[in-house]
């Protein structure tokens, strides 16, 4: 019997250049089983494969004009003044869902978070803020004050004025533009009482502050939750997780990634006669450290998964078991040891303290976060990612 010397793997797979109406399923499969053969590996119960959820929107071609998502804010605000609140600062994006808000009305007035957006992009030198004297709990400013007090500040990656840009995109469509600057949801109702919550993570608490105050109130994704004009949609997330696709197009969010995963996972059984699992992932939840941008601009990591996934992972820490339980073992000794821990393992106590510095997470947003980093957002080429061996420990075979 060969001796295990690995644990988790992670292979990023190229496959064809998926375009709208591809049978993503075939190309997925075939993809998979190309790669084993040329790189010679095996499929194992268990394995994980992931598609990006930019192949999944594409294949099932769910994109939508600028034109769709203004026509569906005007019949739903029919509003001369819309206030937009908390936008992330996105040129990918959010500018374009701007651009459809300022075809759609006649004035808006932009309320932008300080000092960065709710992912963490910086939107001036927080520094300045105690030089200043000015309090992100309780001060709110406009935008000719943001520039006296922070010059031309640009994002610290990509070297744009983001205000200037969103200016110039709201204007460039005849739109009357205010820009405010305030972290208290309330300011808007000083300026309009219809209102577009654009922030991410948070809207719903967003909406519950605004709710009873307001004369129309939507979310993002509320817009383009239905077709407009055969365009795509996406029912429960509308334009949230959009990205830009053409000068006046979005992709959307995946609205059908469950047949197609499931279909995935079927084929593949029928193929390799294993038990696999599968999922659909955008963004993964990882920060920054250099600049605190955390990476989640979609409303969730993964959309889609197999049941399989829908699991906690508890695990122990082996560091800990082997300096506290087993200091004076070493050797075979000390890992037959560890393996009947792991094999026995009880950590549901709250005071146990196994599993120190192991802290729960969901396993989708996990894997989803390391099938991103493997796929990256550029030219690798590599949509599906199958990653092998993460549900084994320490004790598998």
């Amino acid at each position: 019997m060969k001796k295990r010397c690995v644990g988790t793997t992670i292979r990023g797979i190229r496959t064809p250049i998926i375009k709208a109406g591809d049978d993503l399923v075939s190309i997925t499969v075939n993809s998979l089983l190309d790669a084993s053969i040329n790189h010679n590996f095996k499929f194992s119960d268990k394995d994980i494969i992931c598609l990006t959820e930019g192949i999944v929107a594409k294949a099932e071609n769910n994109y939508a004009s600028v034109d769709d998502i203004a026509l569906d804010i005007k019949n739903k605000f029919k509003s001369d003044h819309i206030g937009v609140i908390f936008p992330i600062f996105s040129r990918n994006r959010f500018a374009l869902c701007l651009k459809a808000v300022a075809k759609a009305t006649k004035k808006i007035t932009l309320m932008l978070s300080y000092p960065n957006d709710e992912v963490g992009n910086p939107i001036l030198d927080k520094n300045l803020l105690k030089e200043l004297k000015i309090n992100p709990f309780a001060d709110s400013f406009n935008e000719q004050e943001y520039y006296n007090n922070f010059k031309n500040f640009t994002h610290p990656f990509t070297g744009v004025d983001i205000v200037d840009y969103y200016k110039n995109i709201v204007l460039e469509e005849n739109c009357e533009l205010d820009i405010i600057f305030s972290n208290n949801s309330l300011d808007i109702l000083k300026y309009t009482k219809d209102v577009l919550v654009a922030n991410i993570h948070d809207r719903e608490n967003t909406k519950r502050e605004l709710i009873d105050k307001t004369n129309k109130l939507f979310l993002l994704s509320d817009i383009l939750n239905k077709s407009i004009n055969n365009s795509g949609y996406n029912s429960k997330y509308g334009i949230l997780g959009s990205n830009v696709a053409t000068d006046n197009s979005l992709k959307l969010f995946p609205e059908n990634g469950e047949k197609i995963i499931l279909e995935i996972q079927k084929e593949m059984k029928n193929k390799t006669g294993k038990d696999l699992e599968v999922m659909v992932y955008g963004d993964g939840a990882f920060k920054d450290p250099s600049f605190g941008i955390w990476e989640l601009a979609d409303p969730v990591v993964a959309p889609f998964y197999t049941k399989g996934l829908d699991v906690i992972k508890e695990e122990i820490k082996l560091k800990f078991i082997a300096d506290n339980n087993y200091e004076n073992s070493s050797g075979k000794t000390l890992e037959d040891n560890i393996r009947n821990e792991i094999k026995n393992k009880k950590i549901k106590e709250k005071d146990s303290k196994l599993s120190l510095g192991t802290t729960p997470r969901k396993t989708t947003d996990i894997l989803g976060s390391l099938a991103d980093l493997t796929s990256g957002s550029g030219d690798k080429g590599t949509p599906v990612v199958l990653i092998q061996g993460y549900f084994d420990d320490y004790a598998s075979k």
